[in-house]
């Protein structure tokens, strides 16, 4: 029961974090306003699938918010495939200290993915399952080349940026949530 409830905690938490950064991006004026997104964007976890929605809502430019998700995301993408060994070895020793020696139901789909359809397949559908960042660590993870790793998440997050950016600016106003 306590876990269940630390983790309602946790999400609670985590929600009003990213309420207060949409808040930041919305109090920023002019250049400010794109810095604000694109340092949000940066953060892992926070995919093309929440900064895009989120800067078309706050009436930011379409193409300059489609273009600041991808930077920051792909950034990300190039700091875990420059880093990923020391990233492997703090996370191996981290999941040994709580005991997590079993990989996660995450991680079990991710290999499942990996093993039937490879890289590319796996670098186009994993923004939607893991996260790119998680994603590109992943793929590192089960072997893959980083220049291979790199390309992939790359083609996949143009094409999720795109889509992403056109399904918001059409998706919210035929919604007409702003």
């Amino acid at each position: 029961m306590k876990c269940i409830i630390d983790k309602e905690i946790e999400n609670i938490v985590i929600s009003q974090g990213v309420v207060q950064m949409v808040e930041w991006v919305q109090q920023a004026d002019g250049i400010w306003q794109y810095t604000a997104l694109f340092l949000i964007s940066i953060l892992p976890f926070l995919d093309v699938f929440y900064i895009i929605p989120v800067g078309i809502m706050l009436e930011i430019s379409p193409v300059a918010v489609g273009i600041i998700a991808f930077l920051g995301n792909f950034i990300m993408v190039l700091v875990f495939a420059i880093f990923f060994r020391q990233i492997s070895e703090w996370r191996n020793k981290r999941k040994e200290k709580k005991g997590k020696l079993e990989p996660s139901k995450r991680e079990n789909r991710a290999r499942h993915i990996w093993e039937k359809y490879g890289l590319p397949v796996f670098a186009l559908l994993s923004p939607s399952l893991l996260g790119t960042d998680l994603a590109a660590l992943t793929a590192l993870l089960l072997g893959s080349s980083r220049i291979k790793v790199i390309t992939w998440m790359g083609i996949s997050l143009v094409i999720w940026s795109i889509l992403m950016t056109v399904g918001s600016v059409y998706g919210l106003k035929y919604v007409d949530w702003y």
